[in-house]
């Protein structure tokens, strides 16, 4: 890294300390404040250096990081600055890129990661510039997991763009949730967003549902009918399973996103409209356009920014955030105590698929707060699914997970010492029994030298019975 200087406000000195440690090995020089007013007074100082990069705190006694980070911005508007937080929520990654930081960082985050962030930030000094208000609605997502952080960086990102966006994931994972936030925090916000699922809608409907009709256009038309697409003048359209549009509708939506105009069904009259189009699906359009059943133009004009919502298996971290979250509103919304999971049976919660993802477990929490006999949920608490299931591709990882944990929770150490023994110990035993104890064949399938596949069976006491060549 090229010197430069780094500014550190944060008043947990023990962070900023191993900050200034790490930045300081990488060549820069770094200067440490306490608080926010510090870094203000600092900053007036002409013969004190000024910062290529800042990191602040988000939360510290006095002035906040946000307001700091603004009064840096009226005096240093290129100044890349990078907001730390403990709280890994959507609303404290918008506002960090609302109010003009380069990037943020959740505590605890990896040294290394900060000090590649850093240089970045120094190399780059690429600025957001201010978004909207934050709605309470997106307090509905959260997530401190690296997958679910991304999608925050990307709507935040987001917040000064109108570009169409694509959202991709399974059901449950929380489209929805997205849409609307990436709607609270655009530069349409003032103007009405309208939702349809295209999926919802039987296909001879849907064609005036989106774009209106006229009265006497069909049976039954004995108004005019104003469709989705006039009603989300000026603003967004969500058009929620959009893999299941029709082919011929997807004609008319193609020459809607290219030119912004249409007729409504059985009307003469052209209609124009300025719609920003936020699309979400479950299935896989590649394919769908491989097939020929979904429009490869159409796509592509859809797909302008993509957003994949990560499945909850894939943000297993998460889990406990959530359950908290999930009990604290039923609590709230039922006026009584909120229930907590005894370790097994948070242990078992984590350790489930969750084919249903967030929705399945924000569903279940609303049942054991009701269902539940004490204020304490415990493994014979939870449906019989959850105990039972094993999952399919990342099982062994899961069943792996759990036994360290229980090791960890019984006193236990030297966990790769015990677990790769037995893990070693498996993988030869099946790769013996697969090739029915012939050593050469059994190390190939290993990625081993025969010599090797020798040594382990004899340190693992496996060489009874397994004397082929």
């Amino acid at each position: 890294m090229i010197s430069n200087t780094v500014w550190v406000v944060d008043d947990d000195a023990s962070i900023s300390w191993v900050i200034e440690k790490a930045l300081t090995r990488a060549g820069c020089a770094v200067e440490r404040f306490e608080n926010a007013e510090e870094a203000l007074v600092a900053l007036e100082n002409s013969t004190l250096a000024k910062p290529d990069v800042m990191l602040s705190d988000i939360r510290m006694g006095g002035m906040s990081g946000f307001a700091l980070l603004e009064q840096f911005k009226q005096k240093m508007p290129d100044l890349p600055v990078i907001i730390m937080t403990a709280f890994g929520d959507l609303d404290s990654a918008v506002e960090s890129y609302k109010h003009g930081a380069f990037e943020y960082l959740t505590k605890p985050f990896d040294v290394n990661e900060m000090v590649s962030l850093v240089e970045r930030a120094w190399r780059q000094a690429e600025v957001y510039t201010e978004g909207l208000e934050v709605s309470h609605h997106t307090n509905l997502m959260l997530g401190e997991s690296a997958p679910i952080q991304e999608v925050f960086r990307i709507i935040g990102r987001l917040s000064t763009s109108e570009m169409n966006v694509l959202i991709r994931g399974e059901s449950g994972t929380g489209k929805e949730l997205v849409a609307e936030a990436i709607y609270q925090n655009s530069p349409r916000a003032e103007r009405p967003m309208i939702a349809i699922n295209t999926a919802a809608i039987p296909a001879e409907l849907l064609e005036s549902e989106l774009f209106g009709h006229e009265k006497g256009a069909f049976t039954g038309a004995h108004h005019r009918h104003i469709g989705r697409f006039e009603q989300a003048n000026g603003g967004t359209l969500f058009l929620d399973e959009i893999g299941d549009m029709p082919a011929g509708l997807q004609t008319r939506l193609l020459r809607v996103l290219s030119e912004g105009r249409f007729y409504r069904v059985g009307g003469r009259e052209e209609v124009r409209v300025d719609v920003r189009v936020i699309a979400a699906t479950n299935q896989d359009l590649e394919s769908l356009v491989d097939t020929g059943e979904f429009r490869n133009d159409l796509f592509h004009r859809l797909n302008v920014i993509s957003i994949n919502t990560p499945p909850l298996r894939k943000r297993r971290g998460d889990i406990p955030l959530l359950i908290n979250h999930f009990m604290r509103q039923s609590a709230t919304d039922a006026g009584g105590e909120r229930k907590h999971c005894a370790p097994e049976a948070l242990r078992a919660l984590q350790n489930y698929r969750w084919p249903g993802n967030v929705r399945e477990l924000e569903n279940l929490m609303k049942r054991l707060s009701v269902l539940a006999p004490s204020n304490t949920i415990q493994v014979e608490d939870l449906p019989q699914e959850i105990l039972e299931q094993q999952t399919e591709s990342d099982g062994w990882q899961v069943l792996l997970s759990s036994l360290a944990a229980q090791k960890l929770d019984s006193g236990e150490k030297k966990l790769m010492q015990s677990l790769g023994t037995q893990f070693e110990s498996a993988l030869i035993q099946v790769a013996m029994a697969h090739t029915r104890g012939h050593k050469q064949k059994a190390a190939e399938l290993l990625g081993w030298g025969r010599n090797t596949l020798t040594r382990k069976l004899k340190q693992l006491n496996l060489e009874k019975g397994n004397a082929g060549t």
